[in-house]
């Protein structure tokens, strides 16, 4: 629970990654990806359910076998939003706020879900940023915001073009129940399949996106080289 509202936590893996296959399962420090971040949201005390929601048995059963909790969902699902609007669809999980907690994503902290959560009261869809020295990287997704915090735009492009202060995206999103339902009916647009990034259907068709500034470095694994340099840190979960 987070105020008086339930929270539940739904950590999509997929094994076919296009830019990194079989991600969820390369190993980091000994442990897969996948675990690590499963892991990590059980510390969070505000999450009511913690849930693997796969696309593969040998993901499944690698989740079992660290004692988590797993879900078979379709393959034909395009991204993380959509398996869980299925696992809302066919009853599942029940909560007013769904966490969307990248497998990706090893080094969120609870201090970023408290962040993430402060103003689930009010609003649809809420995520996190942080800022950042270099945004030329194509792999690092940018957000710029408007005076409320409300996302106005994200890009793997340097945005805004010539800006002084840059903020990357933090791949991790919190819904509304009522926003899943209403994402759920949305159809693609252009912009999405330009960017790749599904958070862009979002803003074409109206919904808000609430932005929270998080100082919490972490490091998302879009690509070998990036779990290569997870390797090296001190710090770890």
């Amino acid at each position: 629970m987070f105020g008086n509202k339930s929270v539940v936590c739904v950590i999509p893996a997929r094994l076919a990654s296009t830019r990194f296959p079989r991600k969820m399962l390369a190993l980091l420090k000994g442990k897969p990806l996948v675990q690590w971040a499963y892991e990590g949201a059980l510390r969070c005390s505000w999450f009511d359910e913690v849930i693997v929601a796969v696309d593969s048995e040998e993901i499944l059963e690698t989740v079992k076998g660290f004692g988590g909790r797993a879900i078979m969902t379709s393959v034909d699902c395009q991204n993380g939003t959509e398996r869980l609007i299925e696992l809302q669809r066919r009853g599942i999980l029940k909560g007013d706020v769904w966490v969307n907690w990248q497998g990706d994503e090893p080094f969120i902290q609870p201090k970023m879900i408290g962040t993430l959560l402060q103003t689930c009261d009010v609003g649809e869809v809420w995520t996190l940023k942080i800022a950042i020295d270099d945004p030329q990287n194509p792999n690092v997704v940018k957000v710029v915001c408007d005076a409320e915090g409300r996302a106005l735009y994200f890009s793997r492009s340097p945005i805004p073009h010539g800006g002084k202060k840059f903020f990357k995206h933090v791949g991790i999103y919190a819904y509304s129940e009522e926003a899943l339902q209403k994402i759920a009916r949305l159809t693609p647009c252009a912009l999405e399949r330009e960017e790749r990034l599904e958070q862009l259907r979002f803003l074409y068709h109206g919904l808000t996106i609430q932005v929270h500034e998080t100082d919490e470095e972490i490091i998302g694994i879009d690509t070998f080289e990036q779990l290569r340099v997870a390797e090296q840190l001190e710090i770890m979960l």
